[in-house]
């Protein structure tokens, strides 16, 4: 992205952090969903452990709008159950499930077996690259992050530019009793591996559940320094192995 194309972009973020910084997350929705200049938006969602909120309060606004699912071909059964019950609920229409590429996959990763020697690049494969792609047509997307989950997140913004898209974190002040507070008013179904001690839930071998005063994410790549998937690394390249395939 030229630099003065993300420079308009990242002063685009900051007033919009100015002007809405009193606003609730539907009146964040509202506007990035209503607002013409900031273009076509998507949500992307895990489907995980609190993404309900979001999607619920997206539902409210406009049920129609994009949601991108990454489904890794690694994640917990109960997810992809979980995926269409809470789609189903929310009356959501327009769910686009996004897989990683076949090629890739077979040139790279054949067995399955990447994540026990090279978490990176298996999540480049799985995540970042699919979700790049997914992302060409659209303007900018919207995540479930939130300050609380700590580490690279702790002082995240409403608005963010990223990668010459803005990025928009509507719940990013939200605590965790927030969330359940939320779940709670509103009866929303819950992922059924949070009855089991999981506080975030991504792919199956690299998520355990998490110990009573752990952090949301500690069960994440519990044995690794790795704390994020690479998606919300504002543009980082984890993946050299893989760039000759990347569009």
């Amino acid at each position: 992205m030229p630099l003065d194309a993300h420079a308009l972009l990242a002063t685009r973020a900051a007033q919009l952090n100015t002007d809405l910084a009193a606003a609730t997350p539907q009146s964040v929705l509202e506007t990035v969903f209503r607002d013409a200049r900031l273009g076509e938006i998507a949500m992307v969602s895990s489907f995980g452990a609190e993404s309900v909120v979001l999607l619920h309060l997206m539902a409210q606004v406009d049920a129609s709008r994009p949601v991108l699912f990454l489904e890794t071909a690694m994640l917990f059964p109960e997810t992809l159950t979980y995926q269409i019950e809470v789609a189903e609920t929310l009356g959501l229409s327009d769910v686009r499930i996004v897989r990683p590429d076949a090629t890739d996959l077979f040139l790279h990763d054949p067995e399955g077996e990447l994540h026990k020697s090279d978490t990176d690049t298996c999540c480049a494969l799985r995540k970042v690259k699919p979700l790049e792609l997914a992302l060409q047509d659209f303007d900018g997307w919207i995540t479930g992050r939130k300050r609380h989950h700590g580490g690279d997140r702790a002082d995240i913004a409403v608005f963010e530019a990223d990668s010459g898209k803005l990025k928009i974190n509507p719940l990013a002040d939200w605590s965790r009793d927030d969330i359940a507070a939320y779940l709670d008013a509103h009866d929303l179904p819950r992922h059924p591996l949070v009855a089991k001690g999981f506080q975030s839930i991504g792919c199956a071998p690299c998520t355990d559940s998490t110990m009573p005063g752990e952090d949301v994410r500690a069960g994440r790549w519990r044995t690794k320094e790795k704390t994020e998937c690479g998606i919300h690394l504002n543009g980082a390249r984890l993946w050299p192995a893989i760039q000759s395939t990347k569009v």
